[in-house]
């Protein structure tokens, strides 16, 4: 793990972890139910764009240079935990 609750004055990315030569930037939602819809759900345009920028200012102050990048999102519900992989 590269960060944890990363933040500046725009925001927050909740997980930076690195697989081999790529950055992977992770929104992690959690929801009691689906009552409301999934959580994933919740990761709409405007939070995407969002993350990107987030992810570009902290690519900015980072010590290394990523070949690639990545986009997860981590979805919460009671015990159940669904990892999607390049969500965006």
């Amino acid at each position: 793990m590269l960060d944890r609750n990363w933040r500046c004055r725009d925001g927050e990315l909740d997980l930076v972890v690195r697989r081999n030569r790529t950055i992977v930037f992770c929104e992690v939602k959690t929801r009691s139910s689906t009552a409301f819809g999934s959580p994933a759900e919740a990761v709409n345009h405007l939070k995407r764009q969002k993350l990107r920028v987030l992810a570009a200012k902290w690519l900015d102050d980072a010590p290394i240079r990523p070949i690639e990048i990545r986009f997860d999102v981590v979805a919460v519900v009671g015990d159940t935990v669904e990892v999607i992989e390049g969500a965006f």
